[in-house]
């Protein structure tokens, strides 16, 4: 049986303060196979943003193993540099230096790693063509527009020919319809890269659209209450919205999200 590509093994972040102690995520156990697309969802405060930032080192846990590829991320030393090289990191906001043109943002890691040479300048070029932004490529930050910035943020993590993305409500920021468009493009940059993708967000919508599995998350500690198989026909449309099983998948999980938020109230 093949392992997991992203394994968390009862996984817990408590933290201490002069005054309390907090535990943002508790007993958090899942699965990711190679290539999957997964969504975590839920209220504000459940630990969605704490998930990946224990798998991509930022934090450490209190309790609890996080494996990628079989092997476990330390619990005390710093994450193997070969271990990292294997995650792409997507924020809501991309955080572009504005000193800098759209190319030299997504060559950045480039710089990071020390990978030099034809082979990943022609990486850039190729990510520039995959989400059409070649002929912006000389331009700054400041001179285009917000979905095209957010693309850049996109490439810019996949410059490096990282095996796993991380992102945390890239799309957040944007108007419907932009993010409705970079969903879709997301979606065949997925197909043709065959990364495996966790993906948090707030809007349900978007996690059935894109997901093929979506983990229900819960406060007060962060915990994953459910999870729900996403068994819609690829390649998804936005033309599949309006059918009864996608809409009956949002019921579904809206419900869940919404008996959470009545479990807090006192």
């Amino acid at each position: 049986m093949q392992e997991p590509k992203i394994k968390f093994n009862n996984v817990t972040k408590i933290y201490k303060t002069n005054r309390q102690i907090i535990t943002a995520v508790k007993d958090v156990s899942f699965n990711i196979s190679e290539g999957d697309f997964v969504s975590l969802i839920g209220p504000s405060g459940c630990g969605k943003s704490t998930v990946i930032r224990l798998l991509d080192d930022i934090i450490k846990p209190t309790h609890g193993e996080i494996y990628i590829d079989g092997e476990g991320i330390p619990k005390r030393k710093k994450i193997p540099s070969e271990q990292i090289k294997k995650m792409g990191f997507i924020f809501q906001q991309p955080n572009l230096l504005p000193w800098m043109t759209v190319r030299q943002n997504v060559a950045l890691p480039l710089r990071v790693f020390g990978l030099k040479g034809e082979k990943w300048e022609s990486n850039v070029d190729r990510l520039l063509k995959m989400v059409g932004l070649t002929e912006y490529s000389d331009a700054y930050p400041t001179e285009i527009s917000g979905g095209m910035v957010q693309r850049v943020g996109v490439i810019r993590a996949m410059v490096h020919e990282p095996e796993i993305l991380l992102m945390d409500e890239p799309f957040g920021a944007l108007d419907e319809m932009t993010r409705e468009q970079l969903n879709i493009e997301l979606l065949d940059i997925w197909r043709e890269t065959k990364k495996t993708i966790i993906f948090i967000t707030h809007n349900v919508e978007e996690a059935i659209l894109l997901s093929s599995k979506v983990y229900v998350m819960g406060t007060n500690p962060g915990r994953i209450v459910s999870e729900v198989d996403i068994d819609l026909p690829r390649p998804r449309t936005l033309d599949m919205i309006i059918t009864k099983k996608f809409i009956d998948f949002e019921k579904k999980l809206t419900d869940l999200i919404g008996e959470i938020d009545l479990s807090k109230i006192k």
